[in-house]
């Protein structure tokens, strides 16, 4: 959440970088609500001294054999009043909380305002492939070579859903060892995170409360999912350390994921959402860093770095984007999106997002670290997709057609997939 802090000091600043987001807010209100909360707070710690006080004047009476009937109704009274303090108290608290819970990530300085529009491309890499014959599409070359059953899998879960199948499960299964393989050699610890979560997890994400109707919610409560399946990985990982606070010395904290990604929202018949482009459930590598707040841009760097050079090792044409306010999430500071060629649609479509989360989540997560010397503070955290699958297979099978309608698999990926081509099954 944002620093309470920074609201009280600088209340115009964050009104401006809300605004980026065309998200604006009464903060006039809420400070007025912060000064009660406060005040009532002095109060309570106030008579709860007086208290402590009475109640040491009665026990050193008793002691002394002395009578203490006169002290008892001051006590009464003090008691009487803390209660209805600390009511109070904890009613402006929950309003105060109520007021900040949905409030997004104020954006980096360098991040453009408004909404997708205002993307910036930061640079191309590559040349976009030109065919020598008519290309296929992703979902024709698919069907052809026998990779994704689209039919069944509806069959089997619904619209927004499909089944790899031979070369396809094969292709889709290589790249999920190719990127594991790589982040476990540049030194990310390997987790397999359970893919049911709870309530907590979601709001340290920064989920929920606003946005707990886009999850798979299996038991509801009060406040939103009591649990539910994970949108991503990212959702478990930042909840590895909630309410812990980690020595200096351990930073950065890396880890990278494997989970399947389970999202309400799918898409639709458009060319642009067709296939595996958009479902409801998709595969996924994530890599995560906790790291000091000095270290947090060379992180978010490096996380781009290897989330590049997973697309530049797979032979593809790709951009960077940095996103604009309205288009970054809403737990994020800053976003670059890694976007690959598609040359059926013509435009380029995201397979990573690399994000900085600045101390959003920790603070939401209660997520500390201990410095060598001086009080703890709150760390920062950072995601990048590395990466999602259901983007690149549709990428790497319309980039890397071949004339004859078979696909060339990437030299990285050809150990899982010894043919080195994806080839049409006999039976088809």
């Amino acid at each position: 959440m944002i620093d309470v802090t920074l609201i009280r000091q600088n209340p115009e600043y964050v009104q401006e970088a809300l605004a980026k987001r065309a998200v604006h807010v009464d903060l006039d209100a809420f400070l007025r609500l912060d000064d009660d909360y406060r005040a009532v707070r002095t109060e309570v710690e106030r008579l709860r001294g007086d208290r402590k006080r009475i109640s040491g004047d009665i026990a050193k009476r008793q002691r002394a054999g002395e009578g203490a009937a006169d002290l008892h109704p001051e006590a009464t009274a003090v008691s009487e009043q803390l209660t209805a303090a600390e009511t109070r108290c904890a009613e402006l608290e929950q309003a105060r909380q109520a007021f900040l819970d949905p409030l997004p990530n104020l954006p980096d300085a360098d991040v453009p305002a408004g909404g997708k529009e205002n993307n910036e491309v930061v640079r191309e890499v590559g040349r976009r492939p030109e065919f020598g014959f008519r290309p296929k599409d992703h979902v024709e070359l698919a069907r052809r070579l026998g990779l994704v059953d689209y039919e069944r899998g509806t069959k089997l879960g619904g619209s927004g859903f499909w089944l790899y199948r031979g070369n396809g499960a094969l292709l889709e299964w290589a790249l999920l060892n190719y990127f594991v393989e790589a982040h476990v050699q540049d030194g990310y610890e390997f987790v397999l995170p359970p893919h049911v979560l709870t309530f907590a997890a979601g709001y340290a994400a920064g989920q929920f409360p606003k946005f707990a109707d886009e999850v798979f919610a299996l038991e509801e409560g009060e406040q939103g999912p009591e649990r539910f399946l994970l949108p991503t990985a990212e959702t478990a990982l930042v909840n590895l350390h909630r309410d812990e606070t980690l020595p200096e010395a351990e930073l950065p904290k890396r880890y990278v994921a494997y989970t399947p990604c389970y999202r309400k929202e799918a898409g639709g018949y458009r060319t642009a959402e067709r296939g595996t482009l958009r479902g409801h459930q998709f595969n996924k590598v994530e890599l995560f860093q906790f790291t000091h707040p000095d270290a947090s841009d060379a992180a978010h760097e490096d996380l781009l770095g290897k989330a590049e050079e997973l697309v530049n090792e797979l032979g593809l044409h790709y951009r960077i984007t940095r996103l604009a306010a309205g288009d970054t999430s809403a737990a994020m500071a800053k976003t670059y999106d890694v976007e690959v060629w598609l040359p059926s649609v013509g435009s380029y479509v995201e397979v990573s997002s690399v994000s900085n989360a600045r101390d959003y989540q920790a603070r939401r997560g209660n997520i500390r670290f201990r410095p060598r010397q001086g009080r703890s503070a709150y760390l920062h955290t950072l995601n990048a997709s590395g990466l999602a699958t259901s983007r690149l297979v549709p990428a790497l099978l319309e980039q890397h057609q071949q004339a004859d309608g078979t696909v060339a698999v990437p030299d990285v990926l050809r150990k899982w997939v010894p043919s080195g081509v994806l080839a049409a099954p006999v039976s088809v």
